[in-house]
């Protein structure tokens, strides 16, 4: 069969529109599971294609819907995060807890991601009160120094956003055959406290070194996946000389960091110390839930409650020690 220049000619634009078109559609940002269940506890994920015109991205900012609570962020190594709480406009049931406010913001600063490669920011929240069939969009600013693009058009009710330059990421809120349990009973680890949850310590040995006493170690179970993950203890300083804890390892992660979070004028800020945590003479330290924490990077295998993590603790004075955190519920019980 004979095909003509100008037949030729005009498949191969229709081709390279289309696949212009493509592109142009996977730069977008976007979830990577653009459909939630009705009242489930999920894992977020925004995906981060690109820079701003080939300018390394540095700083990613998300706003929450009204629909999706109790949001925890993922925190990255080598960004400073931030959770910004104001109120809700419902009141929201967490297991038994009437809450009226929480984190309706997330930013991710300081960090560097490459043009040349893409990331994840992943924010875990539930679905909470929305309809099925109604999708909720997710405004997000990304920052590339002094360049700034706003992914935050949203179509019209019944509107297409295909057409659209910077269309905000979208999640579609579908019914589930367990509708009204979800999956609370997996929930993540609670960085910020914000579900007022208390964080019990469980019973265990005391582990002495020289005139440090660390006790109530524990880990907070985690979703399927979830790479990251928090644990906690105390530990008293008995002697008359200060000490410190420089650094801890464990073989149950990639890397295990110690992180610092405080909340200033309704804005909650974590940061990693790298040069690690002093405990005064005759001072008790404690790591807890919304304030000083490990940070379990690149765990290999979600902690599960019942379990045990292994954990080495390296202090200035006291040298090494080892410790066995018990992994309690996602609330810390």
């Amino acid at each position: 069969m004979k095909i003509s220049k100008t037949f030729g000619k005009t498949f191969a634009l229709a081709a390279l529109l289309s696949a212009t078109a493509i592109a142009g559609a996977e730069a977008h940002v976007t979830f990577l599971n653009k459909e939630a269940t009705q009242e489930s506890t999920i894992l977020a994920t925004l995906q981060l294609p690109h820079g701003c015109d080939g300018k390394a991205t540095t700083e990613v900012r998300i706003k929450l819907p009204e629909g999706f609570v109790f949001a925890k962020p993922q925190p990255k190594a080598g960004w400073e995060l931030e959770v910004i709480k104001g109120d809700y406009q419902k009141t929201y049931d967490n297991h038994g807890d009437k809450v009226k406010a929480g984190a309706v913001e997330i930013r991710w600063k300081n960090g560097n991601l490459s043009d040349d490669f893409y990331d994840n920011f992943v924010i875990q929240g539930k679905v909470s009160g929305v309809e099925a069939g109604t999708s909720l969009a997710f405004p997000v600013t990304q920052m590339c120094g002094d360049t700034v693009e706003a992914w935050d058009q949203v179509a019209k009710e019944g509107g297409d956003a295909h057409g659209m330059k910077s269309p905000a990421p979208m999640l579609k809120v579908v019914a589930g055959e367990d509708h009204g349990h979800g999956h609370d009973d997996m929930a993540g680890m609670d960085m910020s406290g914000m579900s007022g949850m208390g964080a019990a310590a469980p019973a265990g040995e005391v582990v002495k070194a020289g005139d440090l006493e660390v006790s109530g170690g524990f880990a907070k179970a985690m979703l399927p996946g979830q790479p990251v993950g928090g644990g906690f203890f105390t530990v008293k300083n008995n002697g008359q000389t200060d000490d410190r804890l420089l650094s801890v390892t464990s073989p149950a992660a990639g890397e295990v960091q110690i992180h610092e979070m405080v909340t200033k004028d309704n804005v909650m800020r974590m940061r990693q110390l790298k040069d690690g945590i002093g405990i005064a003479a005759g001072q008790t330290l404690k790591l807890e839930p919304g304030n000083l924490h490990l940070m379990f990077q690149k765990v290999k295998t979600p902690f599960k409650q019942g379990e045990t993590v292994p954990v080495t603790l390296t202090f200035e004075k006291a040298g090494k020690v080892d410790l066995v955190l018990q992994v309690l519920s996602a609330q810390g019980k």
